[in-house]
């Protein structure tokens, strides 16, 4: 019944510590001690703080026979498990120390025990290590049992020193049972909090949301632009101003496009990729952390580089290939790491997206130019054969007017020859058509007329070139030509707002939308458009049969800039 009561209290002042285990580790004290200590600094954390534990393991012990029943075994372990025996040791002298001073039957046996604990998880630590499990050392379990072993020394040492034998045989019979219970749980449920912490802090800190958001409104768009060295490094300097840390560097496949922060003097953009991080990361497309304990890391370009981890993540294109990678970095001397994994992968996958898309982008205006092209290839030789045809005609009876005939057929292939990407003024435009509608009228003479209703306010407005002419095109095609009497072509422009607005309209009213052949110009216009535009943009078509159809062009107001 004494052991059970003693048990209880001592649980009872467990809980005291742990509550304040639990407070200090909402503070970044506790952020070096999620993962396993190599640097000095860390190492020196560890130290205080677990020597701090011990301390409050023997002020928070029950006064038992002119000795102490205590929780101190918790920090001597921990400090060894996390720090290794260094530190472990150092942490045990510390409490041992202190629990000396305080005197007692048992003050030099628990003095040696409390070094020993120590030794004892940083020997533990060791073994982990150099077994390659270090995710073993956060393991509650681990924690419980070396603690329990721990206590098993404690007793032994306590019999084999303290005098005289009978009292304190007496002494280890009262508190073993409930220092092993109470120590044992309170060493799991401490490196639960560590874990907890750990978690919360890869997954949800409280900057998570904050910065993402920041970044994702700072590299909008930059690198739909092109994956280059320019934009590349626009997109790491605004990392390494947001996210706080050492420097931010982003790779292709083969050479580093930008690197800014700490190294920069070695670390030069159009450099081959020479780090094994970033291969590997490359070539098994998966994060790869170097964190400088638990992984090694050194860089490969300068001994004396003073950055002492990376995190590499890979940045994906079409069908998730692996086209280059975001590396962030921090300082060796950094006592409080800032790189989140998961807000890493978060802002590479933002990358990869606009990579993406700016990559579908080019290609579908490539797809599109290619179309025009091929409508220009189409469109040419059949022109030109009916516009050879009508010259030849026209020459026997009016060498005037067949004069007038070369100058349009000249304007119409000199702008024709213009690429398909440009941009032009809609004066521009209909000058272009205005040459390919005098000849067809010349072709058709009185069975043809034209109306061209442009406003002079609206013609320094700005288009696609190559935009009008398959339109008219079709209206005559398989429009008007089919017409037993006069074809009535008009092209007027309107606005609308903030849109500039083209009508194309004919009377003859023979539109068909499943009719392959006239629609392939008009088809190829309208994905251009909204290609270059958006969706709201684009052809519409309205049709009264034998009567008239009409062809409208929406597109946004944009005025030729000198």
């Amino acid at each position: 019944m004494y052991e059970f009561t003693l048990i209880l209290l001592l649980l009872q002042q467990m809980c005291v510590f742990l509550v304040i285990a639990w407070l200090m580790s909402k503070t970044r004290l506790f952020i070096p001690l999620m993962q396993v200590t190599v640097r000095l600094p860390h190492k020196l954390l560890c130290y205080v703080t677990f020597s701090i534990f011990c301390i409050m393991g023997t002020y928070f012990g029950l006064h038992i026979e002119d000795s102490i029943a205590n929780t101190r075994a918790i920090g001597a372990v921990m400090g060894g498990l996390l720090g290794g025996p260094v530190v472990g040791g150092l942490v045990g002298l510390t409490g041992g120390l202190h629990r000396y001073s305080l005197g007692g039957m048992t003050a030099l046996s628990c003095m040696i025990s409390t070094i020993a604990e120590g030794l004892l998880g940083g020997l533990m630590h060791s073994i982990l290590i150099a077994r390659g499990r270090s995710d073993k050392v956060f393991s509650p379990l681990t924690a419980g049992v070396i603690t329990f072993i721990a206590e098993l020394v404690q007793m032994a040492i306590i019999l084999l020193i303290a005098r005289p034998f009978q009292d304190a045989l007496h002494l280890v019979q009262n508190i073993a049972a409930p220092m092993m219970i109470t120590n044992t749980v309170g060493a799991a449920m401490f490196m639960r909090i560590l874990l907890d912490k750990r978690a919360m802090f890869e997954k949800y800190t409280t900057a998570f949301s904050a910065k993402a958001l920041k970044v994702a409104a700072s590299t909008e768009g930059i690198l739909r632009q092109g994956f280059n060295e320019e934009n590349s490094m626009k997109v790491a300097q605004v990392l390494y101003k947001e996210l706080d840390i050492g420097a931010v560097a982003i790779t292709d496949r083969e050479k580093l496009l930008a690197f800014t922060g700490t190294g920069d003097d070695h670390h030069l953009p159009g450099k081959p990729v020479s780090s094994s991080y970033t291969w590997r990361a490359i070539e098994s497309g998966e994060v790869v952390y170097a964190d400088g304990n638990e992984i090694p890391y050194r860089c490969s370009l300068h001994p004396d580089c003073k950055l002492g981890s990376t995190l590499v993540i890979p940045l994906r294109g079409e069908n998730q290939r692996v086209i280059g990678t975001i590396k962030l970095y921090e300082p060796r001397n950094r006592l409080f790491s800032s790189i989140n994994r998961t807000l890493g992968e978060g802002i590479a996958q933002l990358l990869s997206t606009q990579i993406l898309a700016g990559q579908y982008e080019r290609q579908t205006a490539l797809l599109a130019q290619s179309e025009i092209k091929l409508l220009h290839a189409q469109v040419n030789p059949h022109f030109l054969f009916n516009a050879l045809n009508t010259l030849m005609a026209v020459i026997r009876h009016d060498s005037d007017k067949a004069g007038q005939l070369v100058h349009y057929l000249s304007t119409f292939f000199r702008k024709n020859l213009k690429r398909p990407s440009e941009i032009v003024t809609l004066a521009n435009e209909i000058e272009h058509v205005n040459a390919y509608l005098q000849i067809e009228q010349a072709r058709f003479q009185s069975r043809l007329n034209i109306h061209l209703r442009i406003p002079e306010e609206l013609a320094h407005h700005q288009l696609p070139a190559f935009t009008l002419q398959p339109i008219v095109e079709n209206a005559i095609k398989h429009g008007t030509s089919q017409l037993l009497g006069t074809g009535e072509i008009t092209i007027q422009a309107s606005r609308d707002g903030q849109h500039l607005i083209l009508d194309i309209e004919d009377n003859a009213g023979l539109y068909q939308p499943k009719n392959s052949g006239g629609g392939l110009g008009m088809s190829l216009v309208d994905k251009r458009l909204r290609v270059r535009y958006g969706d709201t943009y684009g052809i519409t078509v309205a049709c009264e049969p034998d009567c008239l159809t009409r062809i409208t062009l929406r597109l946004p107001l944009e005025e030729h800039v000198c």
